[in-house]
C-alpha cells in the first residue's frame, strides 16, 4: 500500500531522500530563508507533485552544486551501523573488503550502546564477501549463497539481512533471488538491502533502507497490541525516555540499534511511536501508522521545555491520559528550572555553534538558546524540506526560528572539512557541539572547543537542558588547550583558501578548480580575473 509519503512495502527497494523528500546537502544563508525556500507546508500538501501540481515530478530547493566532496559516509555504512547492531542477527556485506573499513568505529559505538542499555557486551557480526576482481568479472552470487550458509552455521542468527554495495550494483548480481532462495532454504528472514554508494548523495537514506527491509520481512504482520508499549526510533543513546515516560506507564520498544529480532517484531504491536530526531525515524514511524495505524507522534522533537511539553502532551493525547501529564510537566517544571536559571547566568555572553544532522542540530541548538547561549551559527549535514508524514508540526527547523529566532549563518555542508575553518571563523563561537567527530580535531586546531556528541540522547528532555549544560562548563573550562594546540598546529589549506571568505566559493565559481589557476604563481591574479 502507498500512500501520500511515498512508501510502499510492497516493492524491495524504496525512492532515496533526495526524489521522496528533496534532501540537499549543500546551501548558505539564514535559518528563515532556509525555512522560507523549504516551504514545509506547499511540500507536505503537494508531496510527489511539482510546485504546479503535476504527478512525477519533485518540488526542488536550491541546491549548491560543490565540484566534489572531501569526505563522506555513504547509505551502506549506515546500513552496517544499523541492522549490524542487531544483537541476534546477522549483516552480510556482498561487497569488496574496503567497504567494511569503518567496523571498528561501528563496533565501539555498538560495544558503547549495549552498555548504556544494560545488555551483554559483543562484538558486532557483520561478515564480508571479499569481491575480488575476478569476482567482478565472473560475478559473485555463488559467493553469497555460501556466505549465507557459513553465518547460518556458525551463529544461528535469527535473521540474516545482505547489504548491496558499488561493487555489486556495478555487475548486477541478483541479491533479491539468492536472498529469496536462502529464506526457504534455512527458513528465517533473509533480507535484501539496495544500499549500494551511489545510490543516494546522503548516508540518510540508509536508515531508510534499513527501517525498509524490518518493515518487509521482519515486523510482526498480525499484531496483538500492547497498551503500554512505545516505540522509540533511536540509536546507541542512554535510556533517558524511560524515566521520561513513567508517568503514563510506557515500556520503551527501542528501533534498530540493540533491539533484538523480537523486539523488531513487536514495533507492530505499540500504541504510539516517537523519536530523539525526525531525521532518523520519519520513514518507519509513517510506515507503522500507515500500514498498522500506530499513531506518530506529531509533534516537535523533544528539546527545550516547551517542545518537550508538546511531544510528552501528544503521547498523552494518544493513550487518552492528559491529566497524568499535565501534573508531570507542571512537577518537572518546578524542578529542572531553578537549576537552568543558574546556567544561564554562567553562560552569559557566550557563543557556541552546532554541527550534526539536521533535525537534531535544530533541537540541540533549542537546548543551548534555553541555557541563554548564543547561536550565530551551525552546519548541518543534510537538510530534509519534509519528512515522511507531512505533517507541520514536525517543521523542526521553522518551530527552531518560530520560538528560538533567526539564526544568521546556516548552513548546509556534508562534513566537509575544507569548508569547516570558514564557518567556524565568520562567527567565532566559543565552543563547537559535534556530532560526527571526524570534524571535532579542526575544531580544536582553530582555538574553539568540541564537544563530540557520541550519547544522541544526551540533550532529550527537561533533565537534558541540564546534562547538556554542565557538560559545557566541562568543555569551556578546557578552552585554553585548544588555544596552546592553535598556536603549535598548521592547518594543511593553502594561504589563498584560508583567505577565502564564502565557504562556498568553489561551488558559485568551479572554474577556480582549472589546472592552470591553481598554480601557486598566478593563482591570486586568476582568481581577482575570473570573479570579476
Amino acid at each position: 500500500m502507498a500512500n501520500k509519503s511515498g512508501i510502499n512495502l510492497k516493492l524491495a527497494n524504496l525512492e532515496n531522500r533526495e526524489k521522496r523528500l528533496g534532501t540537499i546537502i549543500a546551501w548558505d544563508g539564514s535559518a528563515s530563508d532556509l525555512v522560507r525556500e523549504s516551504n514545509y507546508k506547499l511540500r507536505s500538501e503537494k508531496k510527489g507533485k511539482s510546485c504546479s501540481g503535476e504527478r512525477g515530478k519533485a518540488c526542488k530547493l536550491c541546491e549548491l552544486k560543490m565540484p566534489f566532496n572531501q569526505q563522506t559516509m555513504c547509505t551502506q555504512s549506515i546500513v552496517a551501523c544499523q541492522v549490524g547492531n542487531i544483537p541476534d542477527a546477522i549483516l552480510i556485506e556482498h561487497s569488496s573488503i574496503g567497504c567494511s573499513a569503518m567496523h571498528t568505529r561501528f563496533n565501539v559505538g555498538y560495544k558503547m550502546g549495549l552498555i548504556r542499555r544494560g545488555k551483554k557486551v559483543e562484538n558486532i557480526q557483520i561478515i564480508s564477501t571479499n569481491l575480488l576482481e575476478k569476482d567482478m568479472v565472473f560475478g559473485a552470487t555463488d559467493k553469497l549463497r555460501q556466505s549465507i550458509q557459513d553465518a547460518w552455521v556458525r551463529f544461528k542468527p535469527k535473521a540474516i539481512f545482505i547489504s548491496a554495495a558499488c561493487a555489486t550494483a556495478i555487475i548486477g548480481e541478483d541479491i533479491e533471488s539468492v536472498a529469496s532462495e536462502a529464506e526457504k532454504e534455512i527458513g528465517i528472514p533473509v533480507i535484501p538491502l539496495s544500499c549500494e554508494g551511489f545510490r543516494s548523495k546522503h548516508w540518510s537514506t540508509g536508515f531508510d533502507i534499513s527501517q525498509h527491509g524490518i518493515l518487509r520481512q521482519i515486523v510482526n504482520k498480525k499484531p496483538k497490541k500492547q497498551d503500554n508499549l512505545i516505540n522509540i526510533i533511536a540509536l546507541w543513546g542512554t535510556d533517558y525516555f524511560t524515566q521520561m515516560l513513567s508517568p503514563l506507564g510506557l515500556k520503551v520498544n527501542y528501533i534498530i540499534d540493540m533491539a533484538t529480532v523480537d523486539e523488531l517484531a513487536q514495533a507492530s504491536e505499540a500504541s504510539v511511536t516517537a523519536t530523539f530526531c525526525h531525521t532518523l525515524g520519519s520513514y518507519m514511524a509513517a510506515a507503522l501508522e500507515q500500514e498498522y495505524g500506530i499513531p506518530e507522534v506529531k509533534a516537535p522533537q523533544p528539546y527545550g521545555f516547551a517542545a518537550t511539553d508538546e511531544w510528552l502532551r501528544s503521547i498523552a493525547k494518544v493513550l487518552h491520559r492528559e491529566n497524568d501529564m499535565e501534573e508531570f510537566i507542571i512537577s518537572e517544571h518546578k524542578r529542572v528550572q531553578p537549576k537552568v536559571d543558574e546556567l544561564r547566568e554562567k553562560f552569559k555572553g557566550i557563543k557556541g555553534f552546532v554541527a550534526t544532522g539536521s533535525s537534531y542540530a535544530h533541537g540541540i541548538i533549542s537546548v543551548l538558546e534555553e541555557l541563554g547561549i548564543q547561536v550565530d551559527g551551525s552546519v548541518v549535514f543534510h537538510h530534509d524540506p519534509v519528512y515522511d508524514s507531512g505533517d507541520e508540526r514536525q517543521d523542526t527547523l521553522g518551530y527552531l526560528v518560530e520560538n528560538y529566532g533567526d539564526i544568521e549563518h546556516f548552513t548546509v555542508s556534508k562534513t566537509q572539512q575544507f569548508q569547516f575553518f570558514g564557518l567556524l571563523r565568520r562567527v567565532n563561537p566559543d565552543f563547537v557541539i559535534i556530532r560526527h567527530n571526524g570534524l571535532s580535531p579542526l575544531a580544536s586546531k582553530v582555538g574553539i572547543p568540541a564537544f563530540a556528541l557520541g550519547d544522541e540522547h544526551f540533550p532529550v528532555g527537561y533533565d537534558g537542558i541540564i546534562r547538556l549544560g554542565e557538560a559545557l562548563l566541562e568543555i569551556l573550562a578546557r578552552k585554553k588547550f585548544s588555544q596552546v594546540l592553535q598556536r603549535h598546529v598548521k592547518l594543511p589549506y593553502t594561504k589563498w583558501w584560508l583567505d577565502q571568505e564564502d565557504p562556498f566559493i568553489l561551488a558559485k565559481h568551479p572554474e577556480i578548480l582549472d589546472e592552470e589557476v591553481l598554480d601557486e604563481k598566478n593563482i591570486e591574479d586568476k582568481k581577482q580575473e575570473i570573479l570579476l
